[in-house]
């Protein structure tokens, strides 16, 4: 890292450095003298949009193959993840809350001019390759629910720029809300067909305990990254570094501490529901099609045709349908910030959201077209698969930029993070970088 700041100065709230100026500083908090409830109430929202991506499209393939041909043992890897993304988007938030600077800014002041640029292009690749997910979720459920054909549908998913024009044209609440509202959706679709999958508790809940062939097993490693991949988002530290900023709270160290509290809070709350949602689509999976005939089911599309007659269930199918259509549209929402954020702090370029997201879902569709033109529709869960690989490639240069930073007194001040919790970044940043060596390893020799 280069440079220098102080405390005082990183934690002035200055939205003209603000990555989204239109929405900074506009939610108000409650205030000091009322109560717990009140607080956390108006603190609620940044986590619940951050928890989005941790139940994006990419999610539904990893999760479904992973039940369907290993039934309840990569659990432990959701879970495990999943404690990682915790703690991982705490970090976000407080470098956010302390500094005035979401990550984005961060790299581009703190580090060397040799390395910003290469971390900007992991993040762009990164947010592309979740994209991809996007693209294939949403035109997917189209196609599932109302017969649209994939291609139209993947065109159709360009328009969803528009959505997010609206919203933060209509108040920051409001598309806080929105998330939510369709996150509950999804959790409640999920729930049913849990119920109407009766799995056995005891080996569901062996499967939270970690296993040596996870490691050891070739496919099922290759599947375990994959669901790092698509749980620990690299784009969402950027995001939500962003997004905490757009509660009013004061720049004291009494206020921002304050605020860090119920911000954390939000976010462990709102990834606990993210919990929920990818173990309930591998139980789901698991408990219909792995000790049966169907153990080879990884297509979405396959899923659905046949969660139904298996769960004997009527409503199944078109529940998943419904799910997946709000984890895609969730899921733009949420990307279209983060690109939003990533340009304008690497780069200074501000431009209007609904040209970013053009910009960017236009890249994104183009692997999917040709995957589609030249392999088929059958073969997009392959590509699903692999940007969810692409991720878990791309979180070293999320993770460590923001771990070196949060851990720097210079640039922290009082927030500096204490070694304790240093140790276990470390050790998480550890894991990623092991699995990813074993993964190229794997996959080359």
């Amino acid at each position: 890292m280069q440079g220098d700041v102080s405390p005082s100065t990183a934690s002035a709230r200055n939205r003209d450095r603000a990555s989204l100026p239109e929405v900074f500083s506009t939610v108000r908090v409650a205030s000091p003298d009322q109560n717990w409830a009140r607080k956390l109430f108006s603190y609620m929202g940044p986590g619940y949009l951050v928890a989005v991506g941790y139940m994006d499209p990419g999610n539904w393939a990893t999760d479904l193959q992973g039940g369907a041909q290993y039934g309840y043992r990569l659990l432990c890897v959701i879970l495990l993840s999943n404690f990682m993304a915790i703690l991982l988007q705490a970090l976000s938030a407080r470098l956010g809350i302390a500094t005035g600077r979401d990550l984005a800014q961060a790299c581009r002041e703190w580090c060397p001019r040799w390395l910003s640029f290469p971390l900007w292009t992991a993040c762009e690749i990164a947010i592309i390759a979740c994209d991809v997910a996007e693209v294939i979720g949403t035109a997917i459920a189209l196609q599932l629910l109302f017969h649209i054909p994939f291609l139209i549908g993947t065109i159709i998913s360009v328009l969803d720029a528009l959505l997010v024009l609206f919203f933060m044209r209509r108040g920051f609440r409001f598309l806080e809300a929105f998330i939510a509202a369709l996150l509950g959706v999804i959790a409640l679709c999920f729930t049913l067909q849990i119920i109407a999958a009766a799995p056995p508790v005891a080996e569901l809940l062996r499967g939270f305990i970690p296993h040596r062939d996870v490691v050891t097993h070739p496919g099922m490693l290759y599947i375990a990254i994959g669901v790092i991949g698509a749980t620990v988002m690299p784009h969402n530290l950027y995001l939500h570094s962003a997004i905490v900023q757009t509660r009013a709270y004061g720049a004291s160290i009494a206020e921002r501490r304050d605020a860090l509290r119920w911000s954390v809070t939000d976010s462990s709350v709102a990834l606990m529901l993210a919990l929920f949602i990818n173990a309930a689509i591998l139980i789901v999976a698991a408990a219909a099609f792995h000790n049966t005939a169907y153990q080879n089911v990884a297509e979405i599309e396959d899923a659905y045709r046949l969660l139904s007659p298996v769960l004997g269930f009527g409503l199944a199918s078109t529940l998943f349908a419904i799910a997946l259509l709000a984890a895609g549209t969730n899921s733009t929402i949420t990307g279209t910030l983060a690109g939003q954020i990533v340009m304008e702090g690497f780069l200074h370029l501000r431009i209007a959201p609904w040209a970013r997201r053009l910009l960017t879902r236009g890249i994104a569709i183009i692997p999917v077209i040709f995957t589609v033109a030249f392999y088929g529709d059958g073969s997009v869960n392959t590509l699903l698969i692999a940007s969810q690989v692409v991720l878990s490639l791309q979180l070293p240069f999320a993770v460590i930029p923001l771990i070196l930073f949060v851990s720097s007194r210079k640039i922290m001040g009082p927030f500096q993070l204490r070694k304790s919790f240093a140790v276990a970044s470390w050790g998480v940043a550890g894991i990623i970088l092991a699995l990813n060596v074993k993964l190229l390893i794997d996959t080359l020799f």
